[in-house]
């Protein structure tokens, strides 16, 4: 009973992970598609992941498990904060796709700043 858990858990993992391979295709600018590909990923690894544990079962493989999630879950959202930070200071996104652009009041002082010297 437990391996049909793992082969589900794992098969649900997959298809997220291509779910986020998709929309990184298909989705019209760099904002939408690192959401769209951020959160799925990590949902869908975190879900391999588990499958990958309870499937081994060895304590040393699941505590390798449990550090690639751990990582996983602290780097991903650094990450795509940054890439989304950096995508808008560059102007590299479709303003005419944003509902509301919380982050201008912020950013608009520091184009009146010198370089380096800006809010960060």
């Amino acid at each position: 009973m437990i391996d049909v858990i793992a082969v589900v858990l794992m098969i649900g993992g997959a298809l997220l992970c291509l779910a986020a391979g998709i929309a990184l295709l298909r989705f019209p600018d760099l904002l939408s598609r690192m959401h769209a590909t951020a959160k799925p990923q990590v949902l869908g690894l975190l879900l391999i992941l588990i499958g990958c544990g309870l499937r081994l079962r060895d304590p040393v493989d699941v505590t390798t498990l449990v550090l690639v999630a751990v990582f996983q879950l602290a780097t991903a959202p650094v990450a795509a904060h940054m890439v989304a930070r950096s995508a808008y200071r560059t102007h590299r996104f479709r303003a005419d796709l944003l509902v509301v652009d919380e982050l201008a009041p912020a950013i608009t002082p520091a184009a009146d700043t010198p370089a380096g010297h800006g809010p960060r």
